[in-house]
């Protein structure tokens, strides 16, 4: 159970990271946005990266085994940079339409993947 509410903690938590660090460059094309001033953008993404962090620091609570969770420290950071690469591309092709994955993205994915096999093989 702690390591699906872990899980889940990180995929939210990467949700609003990845609005918080590449959402701007979708809302440029808003008028009223577009407007706004570089230190204005930035306490928009800090304001959305609040919610990152509010989802982040419990996910690593519940799910490190020094708090009885099911992932060392090592493994957390491994899944947690998979689930970034993953929400990061569903967020691409959905929110950034001009965007392709080519035969090498999707190599390097999977070796991300394999990353994680190995990261939790004993």
């Amino acid at each position: 159970m702690k390591a699906f509410a872990t899980i889940g903690l990180l995929i939210l938590s990467n949700i609003f990271m990845t609005i918080a660090w590449y959402g701007h460059l979708k809302f440029a094309e808003w008028k009223w946005f577009n407007k706004l001033g570089l230190i204005a953008i930035i306490l928009i993404s800090w304001g959305i990266a609040l919610f990152e962090y509010m989802f982040q620091v419990p996910a690593n609570k519940i799910g490190f085994k020094g708090n009885d969770g099911p992932f060392s420290l090592i493994q957390l950071k491994v899944l947690q940079e998979v689930i970034t690469l993953s929400v990061f591309a569903i967020f691409t092709l959905l929110v950034f339409k001009t965007e392709t994955f080519r035969t090498n993205h999707i190599i390097s994915f999977v070796f991300l993947v394999l990353a994680v096999y190995f990261m939790f093989k004993k």
